[in-house]
């Protein structure tokens, strides 16, 4: 089963297989490799330590391992590879659980000890990489996908509340999946389980902060210039090629920018551009690459290669989610140009304040306070807007999202799904479990809002998911331990308060970026999406399958009355059943 869960998985993890099995623990552990540090043998895993005492099969990046290694050398340990993965072994057994909260870095990783007779599954501080778990009778089973779990008899039943969720978001919430008995491990926590008891428990290592500490302008201007300059550098570290994803937009610009004062030679940067001129950012990525004077792929993205992988690509989402499909094309890309590993902007806006939420915010907290009863009856209005008041009667964080970007009101839902609307509110209501944001002030809650629900859910896990189906690694250094924790830190009227959004993080690097890509409206990365599902004949013939209230649907998704992201959520309701 282990094997074909590798199976599964090859896609990420091209490289190279490994298999190790305890018969008297009745444990195995698989592994699939994606080289980029010790390209050699001496990375292969899963990856024994101290005798055969310690075991690991990791996925990610510890981007401060050297400085790990050096400490741990100084005190007695030997090593007998190059790479991370020993690092996270080596750092284990000195400190035991308490090295988790000293790794920098994107990791997920299941690591034994056979003296205990005790396993831990692992997930970084952010949730940047995706670790799936089901603890049942049968014992613990874990995956970096979903789909690994398709060869696991006992874990088929589906969650049959999934569709509720995608409908009304747009993506799975965590804990959300669509199987009944997988979860996702909480990000900065790790799971124990004591194999000869069966008993276990999860524990948390790493808790965002908040608390408004810096309050000099100039100062934080200066260590955000400094951390986030510290930090590109970190993410370059690699021994196979590297690159930066370049949309033309301010945070990708930036990275882009930083990594080649880090990498002037060899550096490489990856853009997307379209013959659809209103779409294009082709001549603001061009005044980065100009100022770079580095190698630049950029893939003009068609009508025609759309329409012919957009169901390839469907197939690769792992769980359904409305977005993503950029991420799959610029990873294709960055894996035909010669690369394994990219670097993304993924989290400036989440940090600095670049959404609309942002401004918004205030008025929503005002709204919160009317009666739940008066703002339910905004679903019996004709306004969409005002049709998602009735969310905030859900009170809270989860309540707030989906005011703001929620897809489909319950009504909607409910009728999506045969459903009654009672139980859609049912169904929202139980999860995800509501978290206390109400002392944060406002910027600093649609911050909280935004990192917890868009970023995870659906940047964080398209990234990963889209990136691994071309066998590549996207690293994010605006969410490095050191850079994230000092933006949050920042007091909030310094932080997103300007006459541009982030504007902070634009004063930070107005020396180094051409004027027009920060002194310009927010376009986003975004593709001529609407015209082309209009015409997409993988589109037309899935939805005239699909039920009457999604073939109506589409009816006004052609009309020009429907987004294209809630036409989404339905084509992946219908494709998934």
């Amino acid at each position: 089963m282990v094997k074909a869960m590798c199976d599964k998985q090859k896609h990420g993890g091209p490289d190279g297989e490994g298999i190790y099995a305890d018969a008297d623990n009745n444990l195995v552990l698989g592994h699939r490799r994606l080289a980029l540090i010790d390209l050699g043998p001496g990375g292969h895993q899963p990856m024994s330590y101290n005798n055969g005492r310690y075991r690991i099969t990791y996925n990610g990046e510890l981007y401060n391992y050297t400085e790990i290694k050096k400490e741990l050398a100084e005190a007695g340990c030997t090593f007998k590879s190059a790479s991370d993965t020993e690092v996270i072994l080596a750092a284990f057994a000195a400190w035991g659980t308490n090295a988790f909260k000293r790794f920098n870095g994107m990791f997920a990783f299941a690591l034994w000890d056979s003296e205990t007779a005790t396993i831990y599954l692992v997930r970084d501080r952010w949730g940047i990489k995706p670790l799936y778990f089901a603890y049942t009778q049968q014992g613990l089973c874990f995956a970096s996908e979903m789909r690994a779990f398709a060869s696991i008899p006992w874990l088929q039943q589906e969650n049959k509340n999934w569709p509720v969720f995608v409908l009304a978001y747009g993506h799975l919430p965590e804990p959300v999946t669509t199987m009944q008995h997988v979860k996702p491990l909480p990000k900065g926590s790790f799971l124990r389980c004591h194999c000869k008891t069966g008993q276990w428990d999860i524990e948390l290592f790493a808790i965002s902060s908040y608390a408004e500490v810096t309050a000099d302008r100039n100062l934080a201007i200066e260590q955000v210039q400094n951390t986030l300059s510290a930090a590109v550098k970190r993410h370059l570290i690699s021994d196979a090629p590297i690159g930066v994803f370049l949309s033309g937009g301010l945070d990708s610009s930036i990275i882009a920018l930083l990594a080649g004062g880090h990498q002037p030679s060899g550096l490489k940067t990856l853009s997307i551009i379209f013959e659809e001129e209103k779409y294009s950012e082709k001549k603001y990525q061009n005044l980065v690459i100009e100022k770079l004077a580095c190698p630049n792929w950029q893939e003009t993205l068609t009508e025609k290669v759309f329409q012919q992988n957009l169901p390839g690509i469907i197939n690769d989402m792992d769980m359904p989610g409305c977005d993503g499909i950029n991420t799959w094309f610029i990873s294709k890309y960055a894996r035909e140009s010669g690369l394994k590993a990219v670097l993304s902007g993924v989290g400036g806006d989440e940090l600095f304040g670049g959404y609309p939420s942002f401004s918004r915010i205030g008025k929503v907290k005002w709204m919160e306070k009317i009666p739940s009863a008066f703002l339910k009856t905004g679903r019996y209005s004709g306004s969409k807007k005002l049709k998602r008041l009735s969310y905030l009667s859900l009170g809270g964080a989860k309540g707030i999202y989906l005011f703001l970007r929620g897809q489909f009101v319950p009504a909607s839902i409910a009728k999506h799904l045969d459903a009654t609307e009672k139980e859609v509110w049912q169904v929202l209501e139980e999860e995800p479990l509501q978290d206390r944001i109400a002392a944060l002030s406002a910027g600093n809650q649609a911050s909280w809002i935004e990192s917890n629900y868009y970023m995870q859910n659906q940047l964080l896990r398209d990234a990963d998911v889209m990136s691994m189906a071309h066998g590549v690694e996207i690293r994010v250094p605006f969410l490095d331990n050191e850079l994230a924790g000092l933006v949050q830190g920042i007091r909030s009227d310094i932080k997103y308060s300007g006459s541009f959004p982030k504007q902070l993080l634009i004063d930070s690097f107005k020396k180094e970026l051409p004027a027009p890509v920060w002194n310009r409206p927010k376009m986003g990365f975004s593709f001529p999406f609407t015209e082309w599902m209009q015409q997409s004949e993988f589109v037309k013939d899935t939805m005239s399958k699909s039920g009457s209230s999604s073939r109506a649907s589409f009816e006004k998704f052609i009309k020009g009355d429907m987004h294209w992201s809630q036409l989404m959520s339905l084509l992946l309701l219908n494709v998934k059943h």
